[in-house]
């Protein structure tokens, strides 16, 4: 019996989700202990239905998961994205006992979390955790940065998403909104992950030489947009209103040993001043360079990325979970399901769910139009 089952579907109705999810749960079951469900919007107001039928139905008492404007699993079967239309998927786990936490939501800081769960987090040593957050809550960003610095572990996840701005509710044992939740790890489960930027750099970086909050003057000790016209080149350079979206600034993330950054939209520029702004606060002394974000950058990336993450492989993955962007799916590539079918070209049916968030998380920070991609065996 595999130690990992995916299920997913679409349906007019939950109870119809619910109960296909859960018969394909049953065919083959064995000692599933823990659960992840992940549900389009349109089924937000009925997921503690769709919770307590599935817990009954299926045995599995632990269970983890989120809303999403879209959804995404790979089964046997095959892959699926699910997008505006009642949608459900779920992924059963067969885990040693005491291998994993439930992390209850925190909404303010990492002194809410309950006494047992820090005790279990500090004396398993646990280094791996998958984490749902609320966008609406603004302490999401510091709080994944606190509970990674706590466990001294590695956080995937993402943040809720719907298309109706809310409810934006996560699973962490029962429904629940606000805040930050979901489960760690004990050493012992083996995983590897990537993220994808979904972008080209088309410049070597540049010294931030002069700014304010988030403009920026200076690049170089040069007027910043002169430098930005000559890294787009001539052809966007007659039109710079046709680089909204196309091109963003990049801001290095000191440390990293991936040559990983902040990708951050351009979100104004002053052609008489020679100025600059992003969607990012920036300071003097810092670096950046410049991206480029298409569909085929943002295939060229992602399949880099998982071809090296495959090179780090000693074996097959057992199962995967992945978080992408509410921008990038069917808003970047178009219908189909492509993101789906580079991974599944890469890795095969590799049992996956995963959802399209306000915001991916990967290691302790909180990224944008990213893909993280998390491989478990």
């Amino acid at each position: 019996m595999s130690a990992f089952k995916v299920v997913h579907t679409q349906a007019d109705d939950w109870a119809h989700a619910a109960k296909v999810c859960a018969d394909g749960l049953a065919r083959g079951a064995g000692d599933f202990n823990l659960g992840f469900i992940y549900a389009t919007d349109p089924l937000a107001d009925d997921l503690p239905s769709i919770l307590t039928y599935l817990r009954q139905k299926s045995g599995i008492e632990h269970w983890v998961g989120s809303i999403g404007m879209g959804i995404c699993a790979i089964s046997q079967e095959g892959g699926g994205e699910y997008f505006d239309q009642p949608a459900l998927a779920v992924m059963a786990m067969a885990l040693p006992a005491d291998s994993f936490q439930i992390l209850p939501p925190l909404e303010n800081d990492i002194g809410e979390l309950p006494k047992k769960a820090l005790t279990w987090i500090k004396d398993k040593a646990a280094y791996f955790g998958v984490v749902h957050g609320d966008p609406s809550n603004s302490l999401v960003p510091e709080l994944i940065e606190e509970l990674a610095n706590a466990t001294t572990g590695f956080l995937v996840g993402g943040l809720s998403s719907s298309a109706a701005s809310g409810p934006f509710y996560q699973v962490a044992e029962r429904v629940i909104k606000d805040g930050l939740s979901g489960v760690m790890f004990a050493p012992g489960l083996d995983v590897v992950t990537a993220l994808s930027q979904g972008c080209i750099p088309i410049s070597e970086s540049h010294l931030i030489s002069d700014c304010i909050d988030n403009i920026i003057i200076g690049l170089d000790g040069r007027p910043a947009l002169d430098v930005f016209i000559e890294d787009i080149g001539e052809e966007l350079a007659e039109d710079l209103g046709q680089v909204a979206g196309l091109v963003h600034a990049a801001l290095p993330i000191e440390g990293s040993d991936t040559g990983d950054y902040l990708v951050r939209a351009l979100v104004g520029i002053d052609p008489d001043r020679g100025w600059l702004a992003i969607g990012e606060q920036v300071q003097s002394g810092g670096r950046l360079l410049f991206v480029r974000r298409d569909p085929v950058s943002a295939e060229t990336d992602l399949r880099n990325r998982l071809e090296h993450l495959k090179g780090r492989l000693d074996k097959p993955p057992g199962a995967a979970l992945y978080y992408s962007c509410v921008g990038r799916g069917p808003s970047m590539f178009g219908a189909g399901e492509r993101e789906l079918e580079i991974i599944m070209d890469i890795f095969g049916n590799v049992p996956l769910v995963g959802f399209f968030g306000n915001g991916e998380i990967s290691h302790n920070r909180l990224y944008g139009y990213t893909g993280v991609l998390t491989l478990i065996s």
